[in-house]
């Protein structure tokens, strides 16, 4: 996904007068599941006598996606099921993708050291050195430590280059589809399912499939009420992982749309998150990744001093922009108080049709395979 966000000024300038499709189509050569199949995730069972799972969340410093890395992070910390740690490579605050930044808990090494026997779950999001070896290698010794690997939209790169999809079923980025399926063609590419498991390999389709498989995790360690009662905090109603992949392509009206919004230089802007201490992580990530691809607006964190807040989960985030800064942004949302954050991500493609036009919030939806209405 980091990849489709950066190529896609390129197509959208260079775009010439093209009515057809201006990506490959996800069910181009994909195989079917029936609805009895059985990839879904298993329930969780205890190893090391351990009373509740780890859950270690990877990121690669230089770039991570900032909803694939946050989402599954706050839902989990939420659910109270779990002891939920925040990874990065190296020591070091992680630029996120496409906004804000965060600083990790600990680094792998220091994960390492405190749990020797691994993690009982990773989650690997998207990341911009998919092939950066320290990443690879610790992902792939979790792995044979017998920790559940959970590829996040393009973390599936990393876990097919790290040899963990080789002989099973797995599902990408729309956007990343057909790349994937001619790089790695002993892995079966799946269409219309959001995540799927194969033994202790889950993957999941684009940046919103965060939401659901995070939500099924919780429903394999504590079972179906208590996914209930926190989807419900969320404003989710289904978390299953039926998906149509067919509804996401990119067409010729989506590279108009991107090249108009990026050479309108001009009226680019930038969307001020108020943040302070407890602000409720998922919302935060969905609401600025959000407003931060529609080539027009990137959305920064703007805290009343510089000093980290903690979220939440208890993620430590670095502020973008001091409120009382002398050029603050060119406009401020409300402040994420008493939220539901999926019902902030509507709020935020309603303001972004509203601010730059219904198209510019259909392509940002694309962006994060977000179904629509």
């Amino acid at each position: 996904m980091l990849v489709f966000f950066s190529l896609i000024a390129a197509l959208a300038l260079s775009l010439v007068a093209s009515t057809g499709q201006c990506a490959p189509n996800p069910e181009a050569s994909p195989a079917a599941l029936s609805s009895e199949d059985a990839f879904g995730i298993a329930p969780y069972r205890p190893r090391f006598g351990r009373s509740r799972p780890v859950v270690a969340v990877v990121a690669e410093n230089t770039f991570t996606e900032l909803t694939d890395y946050v989402v599954p992070y706050g839902v989990l910390h939420e659910s109270g099921l779990a002891e939920v740690i925040a990874l990065a490579t190296q020591p070091g605050p992680i630029q996120m993708f496409p906004a804000l930044k965060i600083r990790p808990h600990s680094t792998v090494q220091e994960f390492d050291a405190r749990f020797p026997q691994g993690a009982d779950y990773v989650i690997v999001p998207a990341v911009h050195r998919t092939e950066d070896a320290a990443l690879l290698s610790w992902v792939a010794g979790q792995a044979a430590k017998g920790a559940t690997i959970v590829g996040v939209c393009d973390g599936v790169w990393v876990l097919a280059h790290a040899g963990l999809l080789k002989g099973r079923k797995a599902v990408g980025h729309w956007y990343s589809f057909d790349d994937l399926s001619k790089k790695f063609p002993e892995t079966t590419w799946v269409s219309n399912r959001r995540y799927i498991a194969d033994a202790k390999i889950i993957t999941t389709t684009g940046v919103t499939a965060s939401i659901p498989v995070a939500l099924a995790l919780v429903e394999a360690m504590g079972g179906p009420e208590k996914a209930m009662a926190l989807a419900r905090t969320m404003g989710v109603t289904d978390w299953s992982a039926a998906h149509r992949s067919g509804d996401f392509k990119l067409k010729a009206s989506h590279l108009f749309v991107a090249a108009a919004n990026w050479v309108s230089f001009w009226s680019h802007e930038e969307v001020g998150v108020p943040i302070t201490n407890g602000v409720n992580e998922v919302a935060l990530a969905l609401v600025a990744d959000a407003y931060s691809r529609t080539y027009r607006s990137n959305a920064v964190s703007v805290a009343p001093s510089a000093t980290e807040l903690r979220s939440r989960g208890g993620l430590l985030i670095v502020p973008d922009r001091l409120a009382a800064a002398p050029k603050p942004p060119h406009r401020m949302l409300k402040p994420l108080e008493d939220v539901k954050p999926v019902a902030a991500l509507d709020a935020a493609l309603r303001d972004i049709a509203a601010t730059y036009g219904p198209a510019t919030s259909a392509f940002v939806a694309l962006q994060m395979e977000y179904p629509q209405p």
